[in-house]
């Protein structure tokens, strides 16, 4: 069985994520390269949480432990990965007094979604004149970061380790393994759910749905195409793409919507890639014949 699932993908969203900001200015999450320019970013934990609350899946039972101002929240103790998705995929971290921490790897990893355009110090000025005028008051006067660009990250999914866990992580639990049917099930309701996402922020719905996708089910567990995403003007760097397919070309597919670059007849000439929805398809499909069932014909 073919054990690593990975995809990397490309969407196009507008100041989708906010840090701390200061005085009246609120600030993009940003990081900086050598070469000068500033991108904008989209944390995997707001991915994630995106990707849970749509599933359905932020429904595994919390706890505050400690006390005072060192009270953390965290997952129930008792909380089983054999009922909730949430923990399974995402893994957990569970501080029983006494006893320690236990803890559970991600089966699913995430990176940062960060922008294939740099960002140019574009700013937003507000106002609630709106508000303010409707009983003759002074209106107040804010600034936000704002910048539209092309955005880039990569899931990657250990088949092998969903729905598994031994008595490692909990001697006073038995071993746990859940059917294949089931581990299949919530692989393909996440990928589902990435290709249709989207996050809502200061009053906007983001559509985060992927407009490229590189990717498949391979024997190594490699995030390939990770940082093998490159804009110059909207043309796609379709070279660094072939190259890093060299050795995985048989076991690797290409999601695309057309027109969304400007070099579209060159990717579609040299990659010859499918709809997003087909690669999609396509990839639930291979999980689901990973795990030796079909999902679709049984639910």
């Amino acid at each position: 069985m073919k054990n690593g699932l990975t995809i990397s993908m490309i969407f196009e969203a507008s100041s989708a994520n906010y840090g701390e900001g200061f005085g009246n200015i609120t600030t993009l999450k940003k990081i900086t390269r050598d070469n000068g320019e500033g991108y904008s970013y989209i944390s995997r934990q707001a991915l994630r949480y995106n990707m849970i609350n749509q599933l359905g899946w932020d429904n595994t039972p919390v706890e505050g432990m400690g006390s005072g101002d060192k009270k953390v929240i965290q997952y129930q103790p008792a909380a089983s990965i054999e009922d909730y998705p949430e923990i399974d995929l995402f893994g957990y971290m569970k501080t029983i007094k006494g006893q320690g921490a236990k803890t559970r790897s991600a089966v699913v990893r995430l990176s940062n979604a960060v922008s294939l355009e740099p960002y140019y110090s574009d700013v937003d000025f507000l106002t609630n004149m709106g508000l303010a005028s409707r009983i003759e008051e002074d209106n107040s006067i804010a600034q936000s970061e704002i910048h539209k660009a092309f955005y880039a990250y990569t899931v990657t999914i250990d088949l092998d380790c969903v729905g598994k866990e031994d008595k490692k992580v909990d001697e006073d639990k038995e071993a746990i393994e859940i059917p294949n049917a089931e581990k299949a099930k919530r692989v393909v309701e996440l990928l589902q759910t990435v290709a249709y996402l989207y996050r809502d922020i200061k009053g906007r719905r983001e559509n985060l749905a992927p407009v490229f996708i590189a990717g498949g089910i391979y024997n190594r567990k490699c995030p390939f195409f990770e940082n093998r995403f490159k804009l110059n003007k909207w043309n796609l760097d379709v070279d660094m793409i072939i190259e890093t397919m060299a050795n995985i070309k048989d076991d690797t597919e290409i999601g695309y919507v057309s027109g969304t670059f400007k070099n579209d007849k060159e990717i579609k000439e040299s990659l010859n890639p499918k709809t997003v929805t087909q690669m999609m398809d396509s990839l639930c499909h291979k999980v689901e014949v990973a795990y030796e069932v079909a999902y679709n014909e049984g639910n």
